[in-house]
């Protein structure tokens, strides 16, 4: 029985998957089909590949819960079948999606690798090739038979993340995300360096458990100063709104305006979660620290801690597809899950 890895290619969409048309000069889809003719690097890496394609690939732009199923799909449909999975897609969105996917697999036994481009595969100076390469390679690591990876990540410009850890930084540079509240998991140099600690330790002895109920009826916030109380309340009472993340300064601050305070206890009060989440691409929500955050504690607002934007949101729409009671999805909320917040 042959002891290579089997791996799954999804691509959804997204730069790295065009390729230059060299008579026109236009982007024209990749035939992943002919992807081994194409990369033959790929054939050095010790591993069997096979792939597979959204049937019409979408710009992330366009990516939503719809998608997010239809990937998750896929993976699970495929789930025994292969040791890993590598997901190629756009880059604007890769942490939303990624993050999604992360609560979409409970005690997820195999990698699930997100990697994308800054500039398409056939490009001369691209950032695929590498990127594509490496994210395999990555997938397809085993110790003693079993994967090392077992969560969701995000590779990028020689580093692996955990995915729902991730912020898109950057629109120019080939390094586009960062993790600034978490270690990088691998390291890729003239070899791969793995950072054991900071693997997410899989229970083998639990099933893995596939979620697909995610309720988008939720709104982002960013606070800033002057904001407007009637523009708000005419979002805040939104009869179709279940679920809030709340964008505050720094640590978890927000203006302490008795109207503002108010707006917040009375849609609590409702059963709509807010959650507080920083604005700062790292560190994190410590409500009560400052007296500009106590009220929010008091009336009953989520701390986010130091979950990312794009993970608040995929959380979020996880839970509230759980239908479950708001105390107990606060509990849940400011629990981590799938290691995309710090215990403490």
């Amino acid at each position: 029985m042959s002891s290579k890895s089997n791996i799954l290619l999804i691509y959804t969409g997204g730069t790295i998957g065009m390729i230059k048309n060299f008579e026109t000069g236009a982007l024209v889809a990749f035939d992943f089909n002919k992807l081994l003719s194409n990369i033959p690097e790929l054939k050095q890496l010790d591993c069997n590949i096979d792939t597979i394609s959204f049937d019409e690939p979408i710009d992330s732009s366009d990516m939503n819960v719809e998608r997010w199923k239809e990937l998750g799909d896929i993976i699970n449909n495929h789930y025994d079948k292969y040791d890993g999975f590598v997901v190629l897609h756009g880059s604007d969105t890769m942490s939303y999606t990624a993050s999604a996917v992360s609560f979409m697999f409970e005690n997820l036994a195999k990698p699930i690798i997100f990697t994308g481009s800054q500039l398409p595969i056939g490009d001369l100076r691209t950032d695929a090739k590498e990127n594509l390469i490496t994210a395999v390679q990555i997938a397809a690591l085993q110790e003693k038979g079993r994967p090392v990876i077992t969560e969701v990540g995000l590779y990028f410009e020689y580093k692996l993340l955990r995915a729902n850890r991730t912020t898109k930084l950057n629109a120019e540079h080939f390094e586009a995300f960062q993790s600034l509240n978490y270690p990088a998991l691998v390291e890729s140099g003239v070899h791969l360096k793995v950072h054991t600690p900071f693997l997410r330790a899989v229970n083998r002895r639990k099933k893995m458990v596939y979620h697909t109920h995610f309720d988008n009826n939720v709104v982002v916030i960013k606070m800033f100063p002057g904001i407007n109380e009637t523009i708000l309340k005419g979002i805040f009472e939104l009869p179709s709104i279940k679920g809030i993340v709340l964008e505050t300064y720094g640590s978890g601050n927000t203006t302490t305006k008795e109207w503002f305070v108010k707006m917040l206890s009375q849609t609590i009060k409702k059963g709509i979660p807010i959650i507080n989440v920083t604005q700062c691409v790292g560190g994190s929500v410590e409500m009560g620290k400052y007296d500009t955050s106590v009220a929010l504690k008091k009336v009953g607002v989520i701390s986010g801690k130091d979950i990312t934007t794009e993970a608040a949101v995929a959380k979020l729409m996880y839970l509230l597809g759980e239908n479950l009671p708001l105390k107990v999805l606060k509990t849940i909320y400011e629990t981590s899950l799938r290691g995309e917040m710090s215990e403490n």
